[in-house]
């Protein structure tokens, strides 16, 4: 048992060093790295975090920000790669957009938000498991969040999947309120069709009632026509010579 515990811990701190090496190796990436880094596979979910794309700390100040951003801008500006432009104008809007996210007052404080209920929900984990190992009588071991830069990692993890949960739920309504939207515009088209029929009813309705009542009127005037030429072609016998 303990053999397996030791080589779990040994398999968690390659994993974890190759980690590091990984951030460290990305805070220098060349402009073609750094294209790479803003385009490469699940980037649509790393990309949600702003601190992520420029590679700030959320507790750094609006300043450091914003000379991080403008290093990173430089670096990936369609000029700078004229060679890969397409892809290097990409990488420049998402480091715009993170910049913008950021810059405005409102929307980084959502974000910086975000990032303080990721360290409570860490926070909350790492007493969890504290507990856990009270219980099972392996309270010298230890944990690895007990190491300053592990815990900060554990609350990096956790800010990105509380951003990706974010997005999805903002996919979800935005679906359910596109449904909305298009079984209400279905309804409307229904309602103005159902109208114009029965305006189209009513418009023939009228037009034949008024056939109707000139047919009635044309029949009504033909009869007294034909009353009058009896009337004026009528002709009284002749009288008889009386006889003598």
């Amino acid at each position: 048992m303990s053999s397996t515990t030791s080589s779990g811990k040994e398999s968690f701190e390659v994993f974890y060093s190759e980690v590091k090496e990984i951030e460290k190796r990305d805070s220098v990436l060349t402009p073609k790295q750094q294209i790479e880094r803003l385009l490469r596979p699940g980037s649509t979910y790393f990309n949600l975090n702003p601190f992520e794309v420029l590679q700030v700390d959320p507790e750094n100040s609006l300043d450091e920000i914003k000379k991080k951003y403008r290093r990173l801008s430089i670096l990936v500006h369609p000029d700078k790669n004229i060679d890969d432009s397409e892809r290097a104008q990409q990488a420049f809007e998402i480091i715009n957009r993170a910049w913008k996210t950021l810059e405005n007052e409102e929307t980084r404080k959502k974000c910086l938000d975000i990032y303080e209920e990721a360290k409570e929900r860490t926070d909350h984990m790492i007493e969890q498991k504290r507990k856990k190992q009270k219980k099972d009588g392996r309270v010298s071991e230890g944990i690895p969040e007990d190491d300053p830069e592990k815990y900060k990692h554990a609350i990096y993890v956790m800010t990105m999947k509380l951003f990706a949960d974010m997005e999805r739920k903002r996919q979800h309504l935005e679906t359910r309120d596109m449904e909305e939207r298009k079984r209400k515009r279905e309804a409307e088209i229904e309602q103005e069709e159902q109208m114009s029929l029965e305006k189209e009813w009513a418009k023939n309705f009228e037009e034949s009632r008024q056939n109707r009542v000139d047919s009635w009127k044309s029949f009504q005037s033909g009869s007294k026509e034909k009353k009058k030429k009896k009337i004026m072609g009528f002709k009284p016998p002749k009288p008889k010579p009386e006889s003598r």
